[in-house]
């Protein structure tokens, strides 16, 4: 009896195409939503988790807070050279402590100019950052060698806009008033998981850049990076307690600078997702609830049309469940027509957006199941009330019904 309420419900949707396709509209729309957000996220956040693991779960960035509650309201001050010194020096499970100073400068070289992110830092940069050279030296090198400390190293991005396929090793570029020596390049890393091109940058020492290009002597970050086998809650937990001591806070009050490690940036950016997610879902909710609403009414729109056959199929003995249940039948195929029409429209959206976004394509498999059910569940809930009133019609004035 199922599989020929099954075909009846199918007929009837085949007799009313383009009413059928309009009456679940909303449902087609508030899948489809569902679906290509939820794929999306869920690319992007593989991808950022993919930008960590490769950036390593061993760094930890360091950054000035606001003052605590009750202190003048401006932002609490940078770190020093001696922050720096103390780290390195105290805190044991680190292998790289990097000052980090960034500025956006226009860099001049041979007739070229390009405006590029300048990092003032050190070698330890480039440990933390797991970057090595491709051509030249390091800044250790460069001051052994007597270049000083206007050496600056060129990211691969700048080095092809200035230089082109030319070697600039050796040869002098101008960052914004500052006349800088090239004394190496980075090996490319191309972009990273949020389109940022990581090769448009130039390295120059924090000393240079502080008095050069940035103007004062605090240092804006830290970036360390913990030693193989080293829990970075320990290391995080020393670097609190060191920076506590050395800034003065006292016990109770609340730091005045910030330590995270890429854990915690990675569980921020899959929460953000999440509760875009929800958002989303919420919004699609809605649409739903429109296409429930549509289909609700265009069941009762069909049982007025089928009044006689309705009083008809009672009075051969068909009982009010039989009835019932067909119209119930109805409803949800037309509801999860309108689910698998919503779950193909939303992986073809996906698709193409994380081609065009160059994330990866990860589809939730619990989310097409769930939306397959839902999609029923409205098919249930809208289509009981004119279900209902099928079942209960008396045959004989059904029989009569013109």
């Amino acid at each position: 009896m199922f599989l020929e309420m099954l075909k009846l419900a199918l007929r009837a949707v085949r007799r009313n195409l383009l009413r059928s396709f309009l009456t679940v509209l909303g449902v087609v729309i508030g899948v489809s939503a569902v679906i290509a957000m939820v794929t999306i996220g869920n690319g992007t956040a593989e991808q950022v988790r993919s930008e960590i693991a490769r950036l390593g779960t061993d760094v930890l960035f360091v950054r000035p807070g606001q003052r605590a509650p009750g202190a003048p309201a401006e932002a609490a001050k940078g770190f020093s050279e001696r922050d720096i010194a103390a780290l390195r020096n105290q805190v044991p499970g680190l292998r790289a402590v990097a000052p980090q100073n960034v500025s956006t400068v226009t860099v001049v070289a041979e007739g070229e100019n390009r405006r590029t992110t300048v990092i003032g830092t050190n070698d330890d940069f480039l440990a933390a950052q797991d970057w090595t050279i491709a051509n030249g030296r390091d800044f250790s090198s460069a001051a052994a060698g007597g270049s000083g400390d206007t050496a600056c190293i060129l990211g691969e991005t700048v080095r092809q806009e200035l230089f082109g396929e030319n070697d600039p090793v050796g040869k002098n570029v101008r960052v914004g008033n500052v006349s800088c020596a090239v004394i190496g390049t980075l090996r490319e890393k191309g972009e990273s998981s949020m389109g940022r091109d990581q090769d448009d940058i130039v390295l120059m020492p924090i000393s240079a850049f502080q008095r050069r290009v940035g103007g004062d002597s605090y240092i804006e970050s830290i970036l360390l990076a913990a030693r193989d086998g080293v829990s970075t809650g320990q290391v995080e937990a020393d670097v609190n307690a060191l920076l506590r001591q050395r800034r003065n806070i006292q016990p109770g009050r609340a730091s005045d600078f910030e330590v995270n490690d890429m854990t915690e940036i990675a569980n921020a950016v899959t929460g953000t997702k999440s509760h875009l997610t929800g958002m989303l879902a919420a919004v699609a909710a809605v649409s739903l609830l429109v296409g429930g609403i549509g289909i609700m009414n265009i069941m009762l729109v069909s049982v007025t049309e089928r009044t006689r056959e309705i009083g008809l199929r009672l009075t051969v003995g068909a009982l009010e469940r039989h009835v019932l249940l067909q119209f119930i039948v109805e409803a949800v195929v037309l509801s999860l027509l309108g689910g698998l029409a919503g779950v193909i429209i939303g992986l073809g959206v996906a698709y193409a957006a994380v081609q065009y976004l160059a994330v990866p394509f990860v589809v939730a498999p619990t989310m097409i199941l769930g939306a397959f059910a839902f999609s029923a569940l409205i098919g249930i809930i809208f289509g009981y009330f004119p279900a209902r009133r099928a079942a209960r019609m008396n045959p004989i004035e059904a029989l009569r019904y013109e």
